[in-house]
């Protein structure tokens, strides 16, 4: 993996910035920035004070197959589940964060094979989403991905996958699309790309599939 790099904070017309320190230099950086920004009257703020994690770009796919009508989504264990008081094991879609000078694109089609050992042919863009505005700059750009499902058991599940070097505890399952669908209109998924990856699938359902199942 490269390493990613998290320059400084950089101003424009309307937002000055008056100091800003890295407090933590982690895998995920901690900067603290002092910043004065313009207010909806035309006065510039008085100077503020925030604490900003570093993450940086990433990618997310939502695979699907339009033949089989189905949707493949990852469950894995995440602490600040637990730490929220939430089920620790979220229903995802395979995501990461971009190595330094890797598109989005690129990272999506790594990820699909690191995290569900699984090829994406097409990829469409959904949109370019702030996870956390008010903490964090985690930028991620979220696409539907076009792949065949692979087989799987009675209950869905294709099987375990991830890196072993990182200690990856990945499960891959396969849901039809209006299963999965429902799910997120429930609010079932507390990851929020998940659900925000279903809900556009649910409104552009019949011509997405429509278009891969001819193309």
């Amino acid at each position: 993996m490269n390493p990613r790099t998290h320059p400084p904070v950089e101003p424009n017309p309307d937002t000055r910035i008056e100091s800003q320190q890295r407090v933590w230099d982690g895998r995920f950086p901690l900067d603290v920035v002092r910043f004065r920004h313009r207010r909806f009257d035309g006065a510039l703020s008085g100077t503020r004070t925030w604490e900003l994690w570093r993450r940086g770009r990433a990618a997310a796919v939502l695979p699907y197959d339009p033949d089989s009508d189905q949707v493949v989504l990852i469950e894995q264990f995440r602490l600040p589940a637990l730490a929220a008081g939430i089920d620790p094991v979220l229903v995802e879609l395979p995501a990461g964060l971009c190595d330094a000078g890797e598109a989005p694109e690129q990272t999506a089609r790594r990820e699909m094979l690191e995290e569900m050992a699984l090829p994406v042919t097409t990829l469409h863009p959904i949109g370019d989403f702030l996870l956390t505005p008010g903490g964090a700059d985690e930028r991620c750009a979220l696409y539907l991905g076009r792949v065949v499902a692979p087989p799987a058991d009675a209950d869905g599940i294709v099987g375990i996958t991830g890196l072993a070097d990182e200690h990856e505890d990945i499960r891959t399952r396969i849901w039809p699309a209006s299963r999965a669908i429902e799910a997120a209109l429930a609010g079932r998924f507390a990851n929020s790309v998940t659900t925000i990856g279903l809900l556009w699938l649910a409104a552009r359902h019949d011509a997405m599939r429509a278009a891969w199942r001819t193309a």
